[in-house]
């Protein structure tokens, strides 16, 4: 019992690789979500609203690669597979929130 405590107590405090892909997944989300608002207030253009999302959000992105591609690599993942699946999952959340403020924007 007195060996388990110790031994949990240093699990919990390891950092995890997972935790970095988390956290940086909900930091860029957060922060594409948002520019949605101030962009439709603006009346920006989808061109616009794209730079912007750059401008407020890419250093956000980066660490979010930056953890996909570590812990892909970490799993055993080739650097050219890992960089694939961060552009893809990088991507996904772009064009979700693009699309949303095409919707957005046309009502």
């Amino acid at each position: 019992m007195f060996v388990t405590a110790p031994l949990m107590l240093l699990l919990a405090a390891a950092p995890q690789s997972g935790d970095a892909v988390g956290n940086g997944r909900k930091a860029y989300s957060e922060c594409l979500s948002k520019q949605v608002q101030p962009a439709i207030d603006k009346k920006l253009t989808l061109g616009d609203f794209q730079s912007t999302l750059k401008a407020q959000c890419g250093d956000k992105e980066a660490a979010f690669r930056a953890a996909i591609v570590a812990d892909d690599k970490s799993s055993g993942m080739s650097e050219k597979d890992a960089q694939s699946d961060a552009d893809d999952q990088i991507s996904e959340y772009r064009d979700k929130i693009v699309g949303e403020y095409e919707d957005y924007s046309k009502s």
